[in-house]
């Protein structure tokens, strides 16, 4: 009895030494907290993504010369190389600037038939995106924003001078896919459409000045390859 005694104050330290550890872990939650996992600190580290594509540049073909009846134009169709930088505000959510530049040949093919010129295009693209995050390593995403397309080096054919395409705001929508090879490589494929009607203008040796509307509304189609960081 003697023994059992003198036991009983050890055991009943014992367990309240147990139950004070306890307690103070409840207290600091960093104690019984785990360190963020790899997965959290790739998230925080990887917002920024950068594309390199193959971007192919096919237009509508139509628009018009002021005052002449049956009149039409058509515009050459590029492939050009096109690079893009995405931030991602969320897994879902990003924003996408892409940047490339292309020229077109301008003609008129109604009731003039003749070459026009030639332009080049600068038409920064930026859009909004919602990515599809739930199905692996396809990862589709749709968009929509705002596009201004910047005319420069405009040349003109024989007969033609003085020709001005107007640079003009148009409206954008998106889809797309990456298909992520690892964490940081993939391959991606995208379809954008560009609603882009401006105003021509140019000068002709026999015609006088002219005048009218292009219609481009091109669709650029592209496929290359994703980096995110």
């Amino acid at each position: 009895m003697i023994t059992q005694c003198r036991l009983q104050p050890r055991v009943a330290l014992g367990i309240g030494a147990m139950f004070f550890a306890y307690g103070a872990a409840a207290a600091d939650p960093t104690a019984i907290s785990p360190v963020p996992v790899a997965e959290e600190q790739i998230q925080q580290s990887s917002r920024w993504q950068v594309r390199i594509r193959a971007l192919g540049v096919i237009t509508e073909d139509n628009g018009s010369v002021d005052g002449v009846p049956g009149s039409d134009l058509s515009y050459s169709d590029t492939v050009v190389p096109e690079l893009d930088i995405s931030y991602f505000f969320t897994d879902n959510i990003a924003a996408e600037l892409i940047l490339g530049t292309t020229y077109a040949n301008i003609n008129e093919d109604g009731a003039v038939g003749v070459p026009v010129g030639k332009s080049w295009l600068l038409p920064p693209t930026f859009t909004l995106q919602y990515h599809f995050t739930d199905l692996g390593a396809f990862k589709p995403y749709i968009g929509a924003g705002v596009n201004y397309s910047l005319f420069f080096n405009q040349s003109e054919k024989d007969g033609f001078s003085n020709l001005d395409v107007k640079n003009h705001f148009g409206w954008a929508l998106q889809a797309g896919f990456d298909y992520m090879l690892d964490r940081h490589w993939g391959l991606n494929f995208d379809v954008k459409k560009i609603f882009l009607e401006t105003e021509w203008s140019a000068d002709h040796d026999a015609l006088g000045q002219l005048s009218g509307k292009a219609k481009i509304d091109p669709w650029l189609i592209g496929a290359g390859v994703t980096y995110r960081f």
